[in-house]
């Protein structure tokens, strides 16, 4: 966090700030992306989706369905929307994906899933064709439920470490992703009227040599960042939450302003 927020390097993140609200969390379970990314995303513990790494066998993702395809299950015309480049999150090839294909709701035009492969081509090269699909999708679709992953951050830190040229140019490389998607949306509540929640997390922090998967408060550091377009986030918000939390209340949030 200290490496982005107020640093120059994340100037969209910083103004989304500003415009919104900070929640500060831990990683519960192990600081790997498998386990967090499926606990932020299902709202399940570890002990509960079964997942401790990356290889993600033996996992229980069937009993815990990702946010996106509980939103659907609720209401049959949500329209809902997932890109990503790490395969673990939406490829149906690779471990889980954590995120589900629904290939029904893909058919009837309800749902649509983006996924590449950052770990055959790099981060640098697949996050920018991320944001792309995105934003087609946000412009043309306006889904009601979206969630888009940018991945050259965490790339860079395993490779050069967080003090390195790399590690900061991977932040302002995604901080820019992030403002071209916020463009779209602001149009959209410029041009419909619409009312957008943003929210903006990462699943674990890093070693300053670079690197996770320990016990440290740098790893286990994460956050939520959240603001709203074309309305005002409720009066009263919470300062801490655990991950496991996240999506829960960002329902409730959206359900209060009526989305």
């Amino acid at each position: 966090m200290d490496r982005a927020f107020g640093t120059a390097l994340a100037p969209t993140l910083d103004r989304l700030l500003a415009d919104g609200h900070l929640i500060r969390s831990e990683v519960e379970g192990p600081t790997i992306s498998g386990p967090s990314w499926a606990t932020i995303l299902t709202g399940a513990r570890t002990e509960e989706h079964g997942i401790t790494d990356n290889f993600m066998r033996g996992h229980r993702l069937a009993d815990h369905p990702d946010f996106l395809t509980r939103a659907a299950a609720n209401d049959p015309t949500v329209t809902t929307y997932a890109a990503a480049g790490w395969p673990n999150l939406t490829d149906p090839a690779g471990p889980g994906p954590i995120i589900r294909l629904r290939q029904d709701d893909i058919t009837d035009g309800r749902h649509h899933v983006v996924s590449l492969n950052g770990e055959l081509y790099g981060y640098r090269a697949i996050d920018p064709e991320i944001a792309a699909r995105a934003r087609l999708a946000l412009r043309h679709a306006g889904p009601d439920l979206s969630f888009v992953y940018f991945c050259e951050i965490d790339d860079a830190g395993h490779y050069f470490g967080v003090d390195s040229d790399e590690y900061a140019a991977a932040i302002t490389h995604s901080d820019h992703h992030l403002s071209t998607l916020l463009d779209v949306v602001d149009a959209r509540v410029r041009e419909f009227g619409e009312t957008w929640i943003v929210a903006v997390t990462t699943d674990h922090g890093h070693i300053d040599a670079g690197g996770h998967g320990g016990d440290s408060p740098e790893e286990r550091q994460t956050f939520l960042v959240t603001a709203a377009r074309g309305t005002d986030l409720p009066a009263s918000l919470p300062t801490r939450l655990q991950p496991a939390e996240f999506v829960t209340w960002l329902t409730g949030v959206r359900r209060e302003l009526g989305g």
